[in-house]
């Protein structure tokens, strides 16, 4: 295994959270008197700037006020109903697989995040762990880029695993390397569709991570 940095995604990724995911999106769905997807649906269909989602979904465009109304009721119910959600079954495996330094990058809100991965007994093993602090909804990458600087190390020596297109997208952005990981929020199609290192498991991604080719 190589000594290279490792950022794991967490909702999706290293949290097996879809159920809430789309539980509290069909809240915000049908609250805005459109229809419930199924997790399918949402895995086939969720992109970000999640107004652009809401948007596809309900058939008309999402004002930027209305937004935060959303982004409030979608954080409200997800509160509820994550409670009911684990860690992915081969998290902590995974995470004890990488023989580098790794941290983790959500787009959770941080003050939510922190005591969460806590709970889990994870916090020791991660360097650093950062969430969303502020208003949500758009892309990863600048996140990214403030996480990699306040850890100090250099994009061309990171792999990112997540479960998006986003996160993919968000680390070449910056010049990193990607793994995706098909259990998540996204259908394999579309993340295959991206052109970087696709896995079935954690323990998969973290392989192709160490991996000359990544």
């Amino acid at each position: 295994m190589t000594t290279r940095h490792l950022v794991w995604d967490w909702n999706g990724t290293l949290f097996n959270d879809i159920d809430a995911v789309v539980q509290a999106t069909n809240d915000v769905l049908t609250g805005a008197g459109g229809n419930a997807v199924t997790t399918d649906e949402h895995r086939d269909r969720f992109k970000r700037p999640i107004a652009d989602y809401y948007s596809l979904e309900l058939g008309r465009t999402v004002t930027a006020e209305e937004f935060v109304l959303m982004d409030r009721i979608f954080h409200q119910s997800y509160e509820r109903h994550r409670l009911a959600c684990k860690p992915a079954a081969d998290a902590r495996d995974a995470i004890a697989a990488w023989g580098g330094t790794q941290s983790l990058l959500s787009m959770w809100h941080h003050e939510n995040l922190v005591p969460l991965v806590d709970q889990f007994g994870l916090t020791a093993l991660l360097n650093r762990i950062d969430g969303l602090r502020g208003a949500g909804g758009g892309p990863k990458q600048p996140h990214l880029e403030a996480h990699l600087a306040a850890i100090g190390v250099e994009p061309s020596t990171v792999v990112l695993i997540g479960d998006s297109v986003d996160d993919a997208e968000a680390a070449l952005a910056v010049g990193a390397a990607a793994v995706l990981y098909t259990g998540g929020f996204t259908s394999e199609v579309k993340l295959r569709a991206v052109g970087v290192p696709v896995a079935a498991t954690l323990l998969g991604a973290v392989e192709l991570a160490g991996s000359s080719g990544v």
